[in-house]
């Protein structure tokens, strides 16, 4: 990752100041994802069925795995894998103040039927204010233009949070009230190498297609907030009527 200088940290800030997003090129090694990639393995393979309702979302088949949520809270031994000084450093930039992990994630989507992501902020479920909170995006897989990279819409943090209604979509289950008026072709595509990752914040408009491909787009998700950031009562709210409508389950 090229953040080892001053001035790398200052542009990488700048950049996700004025966009909301920024790519990271080589943040994980290819031994990393290897290791990756067996840990989320085996931990699919021995906990996923026994995991509580919320903490893990299957695809309509009701067999693959579509999303795992809170891992961190399961396998512990992930936490101290992915803390790594270099991108911390950076992570306390973004979110300006002491970064807090406040989850880990997988998006699976699975070859052939990975459901797609309606328009959303991610805000919208983790109900934070102020907003300081950002995804770090890791690829596991290759994430190319046919098997469903996540868009983002750069700039749109700066509008704040924007109304919302009910996805009915599990895993999703709250999305913009209206998609973004933006053109696909200005917004940023998060084409990845196995190892890159995109970060995002929490404000970021975005949303990705269904897979239809016969190639998997497995990302494994680093959650952060600033540790000065208070849960919002009314975004709360409004995101438990949306996840008692359509639970992750």
């Amino acid at each position: 990752m090229s953040i080892a200088t001053e001035l790398d940290l200052n542009q990488l800030s700048a950049d996700y100041e004025r966009d909301g997003v920024i790519r990271l090129r080589r943040l994980f090694s290819p031994e990393d994802i290897a290791t990756f990639r067996q840990m989320l393995a085996e931990y699919t393979r021995a906990r996923a069925s026994s995991l509580p309702k919320g903490d893990v979302t299957f695809e309509a088949d009701g067999v693959t795995v579509r999303n795992l949520w809170r891992i961190e809270q399961h396998e512990p031994a992930f936490i101290g894998f992915v803390r790594t000084p270099r991108l911390l450093s950076l992570v306390a930039r973004l979110v300006q103040g002491e970064p807090v992990l406040a989850g880990i994630e997988t998006f699976n989507k699975p070859a052939r039927i990975g459901s797609g992501v309606p328009y959303h902020q991610d805000n919208a479920y983790f109900c934070q204010t102020p907003p300081d909170m950002l995804t770090v995006w890791i690829a596991i897989d290759a994430v190319t233009e046919a098997n469903g990279p996540v868009f983002f819409v750069k700039g749109s943090h700066k509008q704040g949070m924007l109304p919302t209604k009910p996805s009915g979509v599990r895993g999703n289950s709250i999305g913009m009230a209206e998609p973004s008026n933006v053109p696909l072709s200005e917004q940023f595509c998060g084409l990845l190498a196995p190892g890159d990752a995109t970060i995002h914040h929490s404000v970021t408009v975005h949303h990705s297609a269904p897979n239809t491909t016969e190639h998997s787009r497995l990302g494994l998700l680093l959650v952060y907030r600033g540790a000065h950031t208070q849960n919002d009562p009314n975004l709360k709210a409004t995101y438990t009527v949306a996840a008692t409508a359509t639970p992750p389950a």
